[in-house]
Protein backbone atom coordinates (compact mmCIF):
# COMPACT_ATOMS: atom_id res chain seq x y z
CA UNK A 1 0.00 0.00 0.00
CA UNK A 2 1.37 3.33 -1.12
CA UNK A 3 1.39 6.06 1.14
CA UNK A 4 -1.04 8.79 -0.35
CA UNK A 5 0.26 12.35 0.11
CA UNK A 6 -1.70 14.70 1.46
CA UNK A 7 -3.03 18.23 -0.67
CA UNK A 8 -2.30 20.99 1.28
CA UNK A 9 -3.84 23.73 -0.47
CA UNK A 10 -6.44 21.64 -1.73
CA UNK A 11 -7.31 21.24 2.37
CA UNK A 12 -7.37 24.88 2.63
CA UNK A 13 -9.91 25.28 -0.28
CA UNK A 14 -11.98 22.76 1.49
CA UNK A 15 -11.65 24.33 5.01
CA UNK A 16 -12.39 27.41 3.73
CA UNK A 17 -15.45 26.80 1.50
CA UNK A 18 -16.80 24.46 4.39
CA UNK A 19 -16.47 27.72 6.91
CA UNK A 20 -18.48 30.18 4.13
CA UNK A 21 -15.30 32.57 3.55
CA UNK A 22 -14.67 33.44 -0.07
CA UNK A 23 -11.16 33.66 -1.41
CA UNK A 24 -10.98 37.14 -1.61
CA UNK A 25 -12.25 37.67 2.16
CA UNK A 26 -8.86 35.20 3.30
CA UNK A 27 -7.06 37.03 0.78
CA UNK A 28 -7.18 40.35 2.26
CA UNK A 29 -6.73 38.98 5.81
CA UNK A 30 -3.26 37.16 4.37
CA UNK A 31 -2.46 40.57 2.61
CA UNK A 32 -2.66 39.22 -0.61
CA UNK A 33 -4.85 38.92 -4.01
CA UNK A 34 -7.66 37.05 -4.57
CA UNK A 35 -4.99 34.86 -7.28
CA UNK A 36 -2.21 34.38 -5.01
CA UNK A 37 -4.90 32.97 -2.61
CA UNK A 38 -5.97 31.03 -5.73
CA UNK A 39 -2.26 29.93 -6.48
CA UNK A 40 -1.85 28.45 -2.75
CA UNK A 41 -5.10 26.66 -2.81
CA UNK A 42 -3.26 24.63 -5.90
CA UNK A 43 -0.04 23.68 -4.01
CA UNK A 44 0.60 20.42 -3.09
CA UNK A 45 2.76 21.52 -0.05
CA UNK A 46 2.74 25.15 1.29
CA UNK A 47 5.20 27.33 3.56
CA UNK A 48 4.51 26.77 7.49
CA UNK A 49 4.62 30.31 8.29
CA UNK A 50 1.82 30.97 5.38
CA UNK A 51 0.00 27.71 6.67
CA UNK A 52 -0.02 28.89 10.26
CA UNK A 53 -1.74 32.02 9.02
CA UNK A 54 -3.88 30.60 7.10
CA UNK A 55 -4.80 28.35 10.00
CA UNK A 56 -5.42 30.94 12.12
CA UNK A 57 -7.59 33.08 9.94
CA UNK A 58 -9.84 30.29 9.23
CA UNK A 59 -9.50 28.85 13.25
CA UNK A 60 -8.59 26.01 12.75
CA UNK A 61 -5.13 24.05 13.63
CA UNK A 62 -2.48 23.96 11.05
CA UNK A 63 -2.23 19.90 11.47
CA UNK A 64 -5.88 19.43 10.69
CA UNK A 65 -4.85 21.05 6.81
CA UNK A 66 -2.05 19.30 6.98
CA UNK A 67 -3.35 16.06 7.45
CA UNK A 68 -6.76 16.41 6.38
CA UNK A 69 -7.76 13.04 3.91
CA UNK A 70 -11.62 13.63 2.36
CA UNK A 71 -11.09 9.36 1.65
CA UNK A 72 -10.11 9.30 5.46
CA UNK A 73 -13.27 11.48 6.57
CA UNK A 74 -15.78 10.45 4.18
CA UNK A 75 -14.63 6.29 5.14
CA UNK A 76 -14.97 7.15 8.98
CA UNK A 77 -18.43 9.31 8.19
CA UNK A 78 -19.84 6.80 6.20
CA UNK A 79 -18.74 3.88 8.98
CA UNK A 80 -20.58 5.92 11.86
CA UNK A 81 -23.90 7.05 9.89
CA UNK A 82 -24.11 3.30 9.72
CA UNK A 83 -23.50 2.44 13.23
CA UNK A 84 -25.60 4.92 14.34
CA UNK A 85 -28.43 3.96 11.63
CA UNK A 86 -27.92 0.40 13.20
CA UNK A 87 -28.06 1.68 16.99
CA UNK A 88 -30.38 4.56 16.76
CA UNK A 89 -33.69 3.35 15.28
CA UNK A 90 -35.30 6.76 16.89
CA UNK A 91 -33.92 8.82 14.31
CA UNK A 92 -30.55 9.99 12.71
CA UNK A 93 -28.88 13.39 14.51
CA UNK A 94 -27.04 15.59 12.41
CA UNK A 95 -23.57 16.91 13.86
CA UNK A 96 -21.16 19.12 12.06
CA UNK A 97 -17.60 17.51 13.21
CA UNK A 98 -16.37 21.43 12.74
CA UNK A 99 -18.28 23.06 14.56
CA UNK A 100 -18.10 20.51 17.44
CA UNK A 101 -14.19 21.37 17.10
CA UNK A 102 -14.38 24.71 17.03
CA UNK A 103 -16.99 24.29 20.52
CA UNK A 104 -13.89 22.43 21.55
CA UNK A 105 -11.55 25.16 20.81
CA UNK A 106 -13.58 27.78 22.37
CA UNK A 107 -13.81 25.78 25.65
CA UNK A 108 -10.15 25.24 25.70
CA UNK A 109 -9.79 29.05 25.25
CA UNK A 110 -12.02 30.34 28.29
CA UNK A 111 -10.29 27.42 30.17
CA UNK A 112 -6.49 28.42 29.81
CA UNK A 113 -8.20 32.47 30.01
CA UNK A 114 -9.70 31.35 33.74
CA UNK A 115 -6.04 29.49 34.34
CA UNK A 116 -3.98 32.59 33.42
CA UNK A 117 -6.33 35.06 35.72
CA UNK A 118 -6.14 32.38 38.36
CA UNK A 119 -2.65 32.34 38.17
CA UNK A 120 -2.31 36.16 38.10
CA UNK A 121 -4.67 36.06 41.09
CA UNK A 122 -2.04 33.98 43.02
CA UNK A 123 0.90 36.33 42.22
CA UNK A 124 -0.97 38.90 42.88
CA UNK A 125 -1.69 37.39 46.84
CA UNK A 126 2.06 36.09 46.78
CA UNK A 127 2.92 39.46 45.99
CA UNK A 128 1.03 41.09 48.95
CA UNK A 129 2.05 38.61 51.31
CA UNK A 130 5.68 39.80 50.87
CA UNK A 131 4.72 43.31 50.91
CA UNK A 132 3.75 42.92 54.60
CA UNK A 133 7.04 41.51 55.53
Amino acid sequence: MTEKTIHEGRNVKRFREMLGIKQDTLAAELGLSQQAVSQLEQKEKIDSKILDDVAKILKVPAEAIKNFDEDTALNVISNTFHEAAFINSAGTFNVNPIDKWLEVLEENKKLYAALLKEKDEKIALLERLLDKK
